[in-house]
C-alpha cells in the first residue's frame, strides 16, 4: 500500500483567517450600532468595519470552499 499523504494548500489556511477575522469585525461592528460609542468617529454612520467585516467574511469563505481539500473514495 502506498504512503498516501495530502498536503493542504496555504489559501486554505488564507481562507480560514480571513473568515475568522470578518466574523469578529462583522460582530464588533453589529456591537458597535446596537451601542453607540459616546464619541463616535467622523464617518460612523456609515459602518465601514461591518462592510469590511462581510466582505472579508465572504472572501474566506469562497477561498476555504476553492481549496477544501477533495475526498477521495
Amino acid at each position: 500500500m502506498k504512503n498516501m499523504r495530502r498536503e493542504l494548500p496555504i489559501w486554505l489556511f488564507a481562507g480560514i483567517s480571513l473568515l475568522v477575522n470578518g466574523i469578529l469585525i462583522t460582530a464588533a461592528g453589529i456591537w458597535e450600532i446596537v451601542h453607540p460609542p459616546a464619541n463616535p468617529v467622523v464617518l460612523f454612520r456609515l459602518h465601514a468595519n461591518v462592510w469590511w467585516g462581510a466582505v472579508l467574511a465572504a472572501l474566506g469563505l469562497f477561498f476555504c470552499i476553492r481549496f477544501a481539500p477533495k475526498r477521495e473514495p
